[in-house]
């Protein structure tokens, strides 16, 4: 819930679980929009993460995840 409204710390983690796997599918794509919204807010190493999961994709995959992050809204 706390990624859907927004907070960078909260998206983070959440992209760390899609990439893992742990508590929800693997999802590299999900993991890199999730991180990559953490990253432009400035999380901590969220950028970095988002770069470790890209190594894991195609570049059709992180293409659909930049258009899955700029097409997110925040929930109300």
């Amino acid at each position: 819930m706390a990624a859907d409204k927004g907070l960078a710390d909260a998206q983070a983690k959440l992209g760390y679980s899609y990439s893992t796997g742990e508590g929800v599918p693997q999802d590299y794509a999900l993991a890199h929009m999730w991180f990559n919204l953490a990253a432009a807010q400035g999380a901590d190493k969220a950028a970095e993460n988002r770069d470790i999961v890209a190594k894991k994709m195609t570049r059709d995959q992180i293409a659909e995840a930049q258009r899955m992050a700029r097409e997110w809204k925040p929930a109300k």
